[in-house]
């Protein structure tokens, strides 16, 4: 608390925060309750056009803090005073002390935004308010961090707790009986922590019998940094084990290693939300599609092998792996013709998979973390036959899948003799490029790549590739036209790509509010055990399993399913007939699993009886007062962009006979879990639980 007031009037470390003044001060005679009023001054960073059409420089928020120190709580409450008319801003805050544990600060924080009207600025006002509001929080805890270090620099290491006047002492005795006051204790370096995400609450200090060092869910080794994830920020290692940390918590065994994880927090500068979104997505598409394999279980057609111009070439001179690609050698209407868009895609996926594999090599070989590699891009030959619209298309693609599932792996990109057709192509393509990844490029036209500043800084001249000007024999193809007998119909086109999107064991559904998805099992032999796998790709569900003795009438798929967007699957299925009634022609075996959004689920059950079991996924409802805090702002806007009423999940299953099955997780083994192989080991625990426990 001390640390936190000490950011008034003003603070040197908001630029944004000009001044505040004290409007109204309220004392207890006993000094247990402390409101202070104060109006502040906030310089925001908003164009400067939009701020004369405002006609204002400065806007004006009051912010009310009540400090209660016999509850130990402080509330702050702000609101915006300009323009209070137009847009209303509300911001909540509470610090109390955890009920198990009272040396813990639990920190909670919820704000709304209502834009009323903004001479039709309305978008633009909404942006800065979020961008100025996700600034603030990731500010937050650097802030209060500087304070305490003051503190403890002026030699103020501990505060005494309050304690009520004697005379108070003697009238409450008389009254009721208190909790005894606890002794002064020393302020901890994470005793408080600003700058963490909406409706958190988090355990600020760890008690005396827990270790807190060397420990890898709570903090990470000084070495390990060094050498596997290069240099963090207090704020950014506290970041990555927090989401880990949330990982272990809802993916259960498939655990992405710590480099992997960093990637995605930074593609989203380290926003946990925003990296966890992505990242759960990127987890859900790799398992979906079986990409941890393909580097074992996929040959690249012929045609690839000899007319596909890229290839692996030695690393930089910072020890990042190189792959050169002669894109202007590269026929890529015939490759597109002759192959498909997705068999192009594959190819691009094994690269970078082979990307992944080569930074962790180059890790211990160079022993220092490389966790990106180095595209070197020749683009001599060129011309408008690179750009034919599907070619285009399925670059585009490539382009997004990448972005999505592999952030942060490229270092650094060479474009070496770009000729005159390149600004139209880099035109095309530049939208779709992440800005963080556009900062990366490195364009050259003609022979500039020679001179000063070119090729000589980032590659060493031993490995210069030969047809470059080095001396180096590069083993990449040369590219060249794909012969025209290889092409293929736009028919065996469209099969093979619906064969490729289909080369998975998991399936998807589509989830409606009304419409729930459901899977029959056949139980012959009683004791058998129903094992699934799914993931909640979008919206929250409720996972229920159904017994029945009489087999449901066939399947039909609900007409809603037409309205899923991916081909092959978002199949919607209904098994149980509206007439039947529970506990009548059906019965429940297990309690219902409420699943949110993000969440991979994994279980089993042994059966009891032969029969027929129906595995259901249905949509959600969350109770307008299921809970007291204010949802994101993210997940609001998401709302909007979306349909509120349709889940996605993606899920697998399988029968294991009873003979197979000896009441432990560990003999579910020849179930196909399709898990990660990013992910580290799991730990033998993790195969502890009982069977007919469900686990996230």
């Amino acid at each position: 608390l001390q640390a936190y007031e000490r950011r008034f009037p003003t603070c040197p470390l908001i630029p944004m925060f000009v001044a505040s003044d004290t409007v109204n001060e309220y004392k207890s005679e006993d000094e247990a309750i402390h409101v202070i009023e104060r109006r502040c001054k906030l310089d925001i960073d908003a164009p400067r056009l939009l701020k004369k059409i405002a006609g204002v420089d400065y806007v004006y928020f009051v912010q009310k803090n009540s400090l209660n120190r016999r509850e130990r709580t402080l509330h702050i409450e702000a609101y915006n005073e300009t323009f209070s008319n137009r847009v209303i801003i509300n911001e909540h805050c509470c610090y109390t002390v955890h009920p198990d544990n009272e040396d813990w600060t639990c920190f909670e924080q919820s704000a709304s935004l209502d834009i009323k009207s903004f001479f039709g600025f309305e978008s633009t006002v909404e942006k800065i308010a979020m961008k100025q509001y996700t600034s603030n929080i990731k500010k937050g805890k650097e802030i209060i961090e500087y304070y305490l270090k003051q503190l403890e620099e002026e030699g103020i290491t501990f505060v005494p707790r309050w304690t009520p006047p004697v005379a108070c002492k003697l009238e409450s005795s008389t009254s009721h009986t208190r909790r005894p006051v606890s002794p002064a204790i020393n302020i901890p370096d994470s005793a408080t922590k600003e700058g963490l995400n909406n409706k958190e609450l988090l355990n600020t200090s760890s008690s005396p019998s827990e270790p807190t060092a060397g420990t890898p869910d709570d903090k990470l080794d000084a070495d390990y940094i060094k050498r596997y994830l290069g240099d963090l920020t207090p704020m950014q290692e506290s970041c990555l084990i927090r989401l880990r940390q949330w990982l272990q918590e809802t993916h259960k065994g498939k655990i992405p290693k710590d480099e992997h994880i960093l990637r995605f927090l930074r593609a989203r500068d380290f926003n946990i939300d925003k990296a966890r979104e992505i990242l759960c997505q990127s987890l859900t598409w790799r398992k979906q599609h079986q990409v941890d394999y393909i580097l074992d279980t996929w040959n690249p057609p012929q045609v690839l092998q000899d007319y596909y111009a890229g290839g692996w070439h030695h690393h930089d001179k910072d020890g990042r792996p190189l792959y050169v690609l002669r894109l202007g050698q590269m026929d890529t209407k015939g490759l597109v013709r002759a192959l498909g868009e997705e068999a192009l895609l594959r190819y691009v996926l094994s690269i970078n998979e082979e990307g992944l594999r080569r930074c962790e090599e180059n890790t211990k070989v160079f022993g220092r973390p490389i966790s990106s590699w180095t595209c070197l891009v020749d683009l001599e030959g060129l011309n408008m036959r690179h750009l034919w619209r599907p070619g285009v298309k399925a670059l585009l693609r490539i382009i997004e899948v990448v972005e999505a599932n592999y952030p942060e792996t490229l270092g650094r990109l060479l474009i070496l003799r770009a000729p005159r057709v390149f600004p139209v192509l880099w035109t095309l393509v530049s939208p779709f490029i992440d800005d963080n990844t556009r900062k990366k490029f490195l364009i050259y036209a003609g022979n500039d790549y020679q001179g000063p500043g070119g090729l000589l800084d980032y590659i060493d001249k031993e490995i210069i590739p030969d047809f470059l000007g080095g001396e180096c024999m590069c083993e990449v193809p040369e590219g060249g036209l794909v012969p025209k007998s290889l092409y293929r119909t736009a028919e065996e086109l469209e099969n093979e790509d619906i064969k490729l999107w289909t080369e998975t064991i998991y399936q998807s559904a589509s989830v409606f509010k009304g419409a729930p998805h459901e899977v029959l099992i056949q139980i012959v032999d009683a004791s058998s055990v129903i094992t699934w796998d799914f993931d909640v790709c979008k919206g929250d569900i409720v996972f229920n399993i159904f017994h029945s003795k009489r087999a449901p009438q066939p399947p039909k798929k609900d007409s809603l399913g037409a309205h899923s967007i991916t081909s092959p699957g978002g199949n919607n299925i209904q098994l149980i007939d509206k007439v039947w009634q529970l506990g009548r022609d059906y019965s429940m075996v297990e309690s219902p699993l409420i699943c949110k959004e993000g969440e991979s689920v994994q279980g089993s059950h042994v059966t009891r009886w032969p029969g027929f079991y129906i595995l259901q996924w249905k949509f959600h409802s969350m109770p307008a007062c299921a809970t007291t805090n204010l949802p994101r702002v993210d997940d609001v806007l998401a709302s909007l962009q979306v349909s509120s009423h349709k889940c996605k999940v993606m899920y697998y299953t399988e029968v294991i006979g009873s003979e197979d099955f000896r009441g432990s997780m560990t003999s579910l083994e020849s179930s196909h879990s399709g898990f990660s192989q990013l992910s580290a080991a799991t730990t033998s625990s993790s195969q502890s639980h009982s069977s007919s426990m469900i686990s996230r």
